[in-house]
């Protein structure tokens, strides 16, 4: 049905290191803070250069496996222009992949960010203005909210240097470097993430049986 879904699409430029890895730890986050409530959410990726059919780099792979993420079931693709046509909201990792979405028209230009810019953007906006995402349908009202305010915030909050809005390709570097940019990833994407879900509840106090089992250490982006 139309308004049930909201679509999330990452790109980089090959789909094989930064939008895969970025995908994944948003999906890994999103099921473990919302369970079935996020299931109109759908994050998906794409490269403006992809290795279509390709699997993640190695390198990649296991920086998610360490961030406690599923890098399996994984081919490269190339974004086309049905990828910007049903996005909800595209993060790119640099300002030249924003600059290459928008370039392919769609009325891309509102709903498309950097992810560094989205983050940056995202901590100024009240949470308590968003939907409850756990309600019905509200992880998707809640997704439609935070993008319209982000967008609505753009060109009043601006980076302190054009870099500052950019995750640097780890392609072909030493796995260090590989993990040094999933740390800069995740730490870009934890504040989305609780702007997408609102805040995750503290864990229990200790020794109360009614009281749900604490959050496993896992979770990716927390």
């Amino acid at each position: 049905m139309p308004g049930a879904t909201f679509r999330i699409l990452y790109v980089s430029t090959g789909n094989v290191c930064r939008s895969p890895i970025t995908e994944r730890l948003t999906r890994q986050a999103l099921r473990d803070r919302l369970g079935p409530a996020g299931g109109g959410l759908i994050v998906e990726s794409a490269g403006t250069w992809g290795h279509v059919g390709a699997p993640m780099e190695a390198h990649a792979a296991r920086v998610l496996t360490e961030f406690g993420a599923d890098a399996g079931d994984f081919t490269g693709r190339e974004l086309l222009d049905e990828h910007v046509i049903t996005a909800d909201l595209v993060l790119t990792a640099t300002l030249d992949h924003r600059a290459h979405v928008i370039s392919m028209g769609h009325s891309a230009g509102l709903r498309t960010f950097t992810l560094k810019e989205f983050t940056r953007l995202v901590r100024a906006i009240d949470p308590a203005t968003l939907p409850d995402a756990t309600e019905p349908g509200g992880a998707v009202a809640r997704a439609r909210a935070l993008g319209r305010a982000a967008a609505a915030l753009r060109g009043w909050l601006l980076a302190p240097t054009p870099e500052a809005d950019e995750v640097q390709d780890p392609y072909g570097a030493p796995f260090p470097y590989f993990r040094s940019i999933g740390e800069e990833i995740r730490a870009a994407l934890d504040p989305v993430v609780t702007a997408l879900t609102g805040p995750v509840p503290p864990p229990p106090a200790p020794g109360n049986p009614l009281a749900p089992a604490p959050r496993a250490p896992s979770d990716p982006i927390g």
